[in-house]
């Protein structure tokens, strides 16, 4: 057999539920316990049947005496003792005292009532084939043949006996007890060998269905896991199984646990329906795009393909049918474009930098050359669209190439809720929202290292995101700052939205998917680029603000002064800067604004991403 090295992978997925070690232990030990009080529960019939015949024959004729009714009253007695209180010894040890009151009381009992019954008409060598059994197949080979040979010295000595009482040798008597001694020997030999044949079989069987369990249990895993939807239909279109996000498509995620369904209950499935009775009736499988209308939540694009199983007995087969959210195969592919457009843009923003800086150098030159206002004005204007778009060509290029995990050390600190004050006033008077946005600062002495340009870009796309899903109440929108430990400022940005769908929440900052299509979806994609350059971690969750609940996104970012800024929470508290917009951003109501914060609470924050 080859030998496996210890680093090679094994050679089953299942190895480890083979019958070997520990577990193939306790299964033979299984085995052999079963096996042993089956044979217990044969030697107490056999004993009730010797005591019934004992006494049947004392009562009815003079061929039995009191003292074999008795023999067989105590080897009753004997047997149920052994079953009720004597616990197996171990498969393959040498023989045992428990060996001994169990084999050889059995052959003694039989030679004894063989011997003294009185007339003779009575032949109990059958009997012998019980402790002969109960031998080779419990105990080894050797202790098998070992009864057999006793039982066969045991007839031959009775036949010497009774021989000479006549004076003469029957020789008829033993060649009857060699044919029974040879006939014991052969069934100590087969029946030995059929319990081996018999527990290698059974061990075969045990390690199988060890493996098919394993099996089923990891395709159940993988089955509950998987983002495809599967159903298994039958010729009805009842749903006989579907996995979790199957019924999430289909019912949303509040769907009743081990509900049977039926695709032809609702009018929404009817498409699905068709589809599966369709490939029932050509026998082929079938794919299409569908739509499925959700009351409480917005309609699903999904991708159906079937495939049908082959006919189990009188089943007959079953129709799987795979489900896909067309969203996320979409956001995958503008995933795979993403890439390959970043490759292409870094290449055209290299060939665009080059004239880029010819006409910023043509215009200074121009610029030194005129005098009148106007023309002043159009170099200036022209200066200022070439300078924006250095700095376009400069973040394209600073996507495409890999970032630093911390900002660069040339990055001025920057005092967040100044910088924060200034953004939300110019974003306020470009949307209108003078009521709906809260403001609270209280973090007045922390200073983070982060650009100014690129802060001014993440609160934007934050505060964007946040207005596109509040309900533009007044406070529906709220931003905060506050300390979150001593070593990081945490920037909050809270609307009263609705709660997003876990489709959603699995690729909220993945770039290009979003769930309105108005939306090019890469906003929070940008968001967390910018905070994983500068160090800081953005996440989403579900928080509770003046009792009620809505949609977070905080950022974690690291102090750029975490030494001066250690004591700052204790005077930031009561005299942090803040800028009041609704009534119930007011002081008054600054004792109701529980945000958690995942430093000091307890609660990681999410991963970006």
């Amino acid at each position: 057999m080859a030998r496996h090295d210890s680093s090679s992978f094994a050679p089953s997925w299942y190895s480890a539920h083979d019958s070997t070690g520990a577990q193939a232990h306790d299964q033979r030990v299984r085995s052999f316990e079963r096996l042993w009080r089956a044979f217990m529960r044969a030697r107490v019939f056999v004993a009730l049947v010797l005591l019934a015949l004992q006494l049947f024959l004392l009562l009815t004729t003079e061929s039995s005496t009191i003292g074999l009714t008795a023999l067989a009253s105590t080897y009753l007695l004997a047997t149920v003792a052994v079953l009720l209180m004597w616990k197996p010894a171990e498969h393959g040890r040498a023989p045992t005292l428990q060996w001994i009151v169990t084999i050889g009381l059995d052959v003694a009992v039989v030679a004894l009532l063989q011997h003294f019954q009185p007339g003779g008409g009575i032949n109990f060598t059958p009997l012998f084939a019980l402790p002969v059994l109960t031998g080779a197949i419990l105990g080894p080979l050797v202790l098998g043949l070992g009864t057999a040979a006793g039982v066969t010295l045991l007839l031959l000595t009775e036949a010497a006996l009774d021989a000479s009482g006549f004076g003469q040798l029957d020789t008829a008597r033993f060649l009857q007890a060699g044919l029974a001694g040879t006939g014991f020997f052969l069934v100590a030999v087969l029946a030995h060998q059929l319990a081996l044949r018999l527990a290698r079989e059974e061990a075969v069987s045990a390690s199988s269905q060890a493996a098919a369990r394993a099996q089923a249990a990891v395709n159940e895993v993988v089955i509950e896991s998987l983002g495809v939807g599967v159903l298994v239909i039958d010729t009805h279109g009842v749903v006989r199984n579907a996995n979790p996000a199957a019924r999430g498509m289909l019912m949303g995620e509040n769907y009743p646990e081990g509900a049977r369904l039926l695709l032809s209950a609702r009018p929404s499935w009817s498409h699905l329906a068709a589809l599966v009775e369709e490939s029932f009736a050509i026998d082929a499988a079938l794919e299409t795009e569908t739509t499925i209308e959700h009351g409480d939540r917005p309609s699903q694009r999904l991708h159906a393909r079937t495939k049908l199983t082959p006919a189990v007995g009188e089943r007959g087969s079953l129709c799987v049918l795979f489900l896909e959210d067309l969203r996320e195969v979409e956001a995958r592919v503008r995933t795979e474009k993403l890439a390959s457009m970043g490759r292409m843009s870094a290449a055209v923003a290299h060939e665009i930098r080059n004239p880029l800086s010819a006409i910023t150098q043509a215009n200074a030159l121009l610029d030194e050359e005129v005098r009148e206002p106007a023309q002043k004005r159009l170099t200036k204007m022209i200066d200022q669209n070439a300078q924006r778009l250095s700095r376009i060509v400069d973040d394209i290029l600073n996507i495409a190439r890999p970032q630093p995990s911390r900002a660069d050390s040339h990055v001025p600190p920057l005092p967040l809720d100044s910088m924060v004050r200034q953004v939300t006033a110019e974003w306020m008077r470009q949307n209108s929202v003078t009521q709906t946005l809260g403001v609270h600062l209280h973090a007045s002495q922390g200073l983070v290292a982060f650009d100014p340009e690129h802060l001014r870009r993440l609160l934007v796309n934050l505060l964007d995101n946040a207005l596109r899903h509040a309900s533009g109440k007044p406070a529906s929108i709220r931003i905060v700052t506050q300390p979150s430990g001593t070593e990081h400022l945490r920037l909050s940005i809270w609307s009263d939205g609705g709660p997003l769908e876990a489709s959603v929440l699995k690729h909220l900052f993945e770039p290009f998917f979003s769930s309105e299509s108005r939306s090019s979806g890469l906003g929070l994609y940008i968001c967390r680029e910018l905070c994983e350059r500068y160090g800081a971690q953005i996440a989403y969750q579900r928080a509770r603000l003046d009792q009620r609940e809505g949609n977070e996104f905080y950022v974690l970012m690291p102090l750029a002064n975490a030494g001066a800024t250690a004591a700052a929470p204790a005077r930031g508290g009561g005299g942090g800067h803040q800028l009041s917009l609704s009534p119930a951003s007011n002081p008054a109501h600054d004792h109701e604004h529980t945000i958690v914060d995942p430093l000091r609470s307890g609660h990681p924050p999410l991963a970006p991403g």
